[in-house]
């Protein structure tokens, strides 16, 4: 054997993988059930909107600030609708989608197929999971774009008045908005490992898409509990509202560096056991 043949054999390998990972993310975005999910989302933001300018036209100053400060500036819209979607909406369509990363193939009987191509079953996972992380940052980023049209269309738009009292600019307002769709984004990114995880372990999708989300709600309901503060740091979901972290001048990018060290902990460890479950698996027979 020639010295250039395990190269080759590797790059054909690195573009088998590309070419699968292209072929996973247009799938899973061509579905009619992920744009369903997707305007399920993007619909969260202009009930919010449309529910607020009602209500503010005949408003008698009563009622939570945020709404005021929503009545007074559109670009609040994707605010409030990224915190109101975090903690069910959010979760509820990640876990449809990683649990069904493999469970899907198995329950339709493709999995042994996508098994035989030389892509391998540890590139086969990352693809999976890379397919689910894609969704992560698309989800919120349709909740923020759909917020800021609806704010756009509903109430004036000016210079955003951050948590800590300052104000900047309608461009770096709506730079706040991106960086918390990817703050999101990348607090979901554990719940896609475990759905992943999940996923290996049955051929029955819709039961690894429930087992999911019950893991993100247990983990929430867990995180209100004060009599296990102890733990809290270490639960998948304590992170997750830390995107009003930079809401503030200077934006707190330290919140932003923590939930990705917890969720980076969440992916090894699932993705660690997604690969010894997967590898040891007969979906051959």
């Amino acid at each position: 054997m020639s010295k250039a043949e395990p190269a080759q054999a590797a790059s054909a390998r690195h573009r088998i993988g590309l070419s699968l990972l292209g072929t996973e993310i247009s799938v899973l975005f061509r579905r009619t059930r992920t744009g369903a999910m997707l305007l399920a989302l993007a619909a969260v933001p202009v009930l919010v909107g449309v529910a607020i300018r009602i209500s503010s036209a005949g408003d008698s100053g009563r009622g939570p600030s945020f709404l005021t400060q929503i009545a007074g500036n559109g670009l609040f819209v994707g605010v409030a609708s990224l915190v109101l979607a975090i903690p069910l909406f959010l979760p509820l369509t990640i876990g449809v989608v990683a649990g069904d990363t493999i469970a899907g193939e198995a329950s339709q009987g493709t999995l042994r197929y996508l098994l035989v191509a030389p892509a391998g079953r540890a590139r086969l996972l990352v693809v999976k999971f890379l397919g689910a992380a894609a969704f992560c940052f698309a989800a919120p980023l349709a909740v923020v774009v759909a917020g800021t049209l609806t704010g756009l269309v509903l109430f004036p738009i000016g210079p955003f008045t951050l948590l800590s009292g300052d104000q900047v600019p309608v461009g770096v307002g709506l730079l706040r908005l991106l960086a918390m769709a990817a703050y999101v984004g990348v607090a979901m990114l554990g719940l896609a490992a475990i759905g992943l995880f999940v996923s290996t372990l049955t051929d029955v999708p819709v039961g690894a898409m429930a087992a999911t989300v019950v893991l993100a709600v247990t983990s929430q309901v867990l995180d209100q509990l004060p009599q296990l503060d102890a733990i809290h740091p270490f639960l998948l979901t304590d992170s997750w509202l830390g995107l009003i972290d930079l809401l503030r001048e200077p934006p707190d990018w330290g919140a932003f560096g923590s939930n990705a060290l917890l969720q980076l902990g969440y992916v090894v460890v699932f993705g660690a056991l997604a690969y010894g479950r997967f590898t040891t698996r007969d979906v051959l027979a």
